[in-house]
């Protein structure tokens, strides 16, 4: 396989892709629409957009229905390790395999799908720095229609599930971060408003943060006029600045497990550091009134 780092650029994907290694590009573009106070969100999976445009030889991968338990109690629960794997392996990844995936709305679900991979025990995974955006913005041609999708789905590979149960935080452990009865560090990965309990609407059952928690919202590991991530230097001092890197077992979380693999992504980037992603994330922790909140 090649050795691509964590976060690849257009450039190097090119290069990946033109030599003589096993990479398989995903498009994993997903759009999110909040309905009504307390309502969940719903998710579409933009496969239209897809098949409009995408990175030559991409296969498109859904999130929401390929890569989420849909009999689980939330909209993007992990669904078991062996599922997983055989969805993975039905869009063509194998345990050969270099993955690159990205999509079109800010690359969260790009560093989601980067997350299970490696929960998986698959670390031979990179993500598009960027995006589709950054694709074209360096001027790389794009393909349309299934033919890319199809090709990859009848690979007939297999992947081998090797679960890493330290990078997936669970309901318990993160009980015990926020009473202060075990290490660690929360990272909430959601806006600012969010994070106070003030936006406008809120898909969750009861607003707030889990008590305890720092904000490190994602759109603030981004550059805003490319939608690349920022430099090395910088993520590490945003990072650091909220605790992240120097925490004994940071635990990052959002609303359902997809916002809060940016910041965990990021801190891979930066020096390697594991980061748990909690996946109930508030769609769990706010559905039990037992279980305290905190406002402003």
């Amino acid at each position: 396989m090649p050795a691509l780092p964590p976060l690849v650029s257009p450039e190097d994907l090119r290069d990946a892709l033109d030599g003589p290694d096993e990479v398989l590009v995903l498009d994993a573009s997903t759009a999110l629409a909040q309905g009504s106070e307390g309502d969940p969100y719903t998710a579409e999976p933009l496969r239209a957009q897809y098949l409009a445009a995408h990175v030559p030889g991409a296969a498109f991968v859904d999130v929401k229905n390929e890569l989420s338990d849909p009999g689980g109690p939330f909209l993007f629960t992990l669904p078991p390790a062996d599922t997983l794997a055989a969805a993975f392996a039905a869009v063509g990844v194998g345990d050969g395999t270099h993955v690159v995936v990205y999509d079109t709305v800010g690359s969260a679900w790009a560093t989601r799908v980067w997350w299970l991979l490696r929960w998986l025990g698959h670390d031979a995974v990179s993500v598009l720095d960027g995006g589709l955006g950054a694709w074209r913005a360096a001027g790389f041609p794009t393909a349309s229609g299934a033919a890319d999708d199809e090709a990859a789905r009848a690979g007939g590979v297999t992947l081998t599930p090797r679960e890493r149960p330290e990078l997936l935080a669970t309901l318990p452990r993160v009980e015990n971060i926020s009473a202060g009865d075990a290490a660690g560090l929360l990272v909430n990965a959601l806006d600012p408003a969010t994070f106070r309990g003030e936006q406008e609407v809120s898909p969750y059952p009861r607003r707030g943060r889990i008590p305890g928690s720092v904000n490190v919202p994602l759109f603030t590991l981004l550059d805003p006029a490319t939608g690349r991530f920022l430099p090395v230097d910088e993520l590490r001092a945003l990072l650091e600045d909220a605790g992240v890197l120097q925490a004994e077992g940071a635990v990052t979380y959002c609303g359902g497990g997809i916002a809060a693999t940016m910041p965990a992504f990021a801190a891979f980037v930066v020096d390697g550091t594991e980061v748990a992603v909690y996946d109930g994330s508030l769609s769990e922790w706010t559905s039990d009134d037992r279980r305290p909140v905190t406002l402003g």
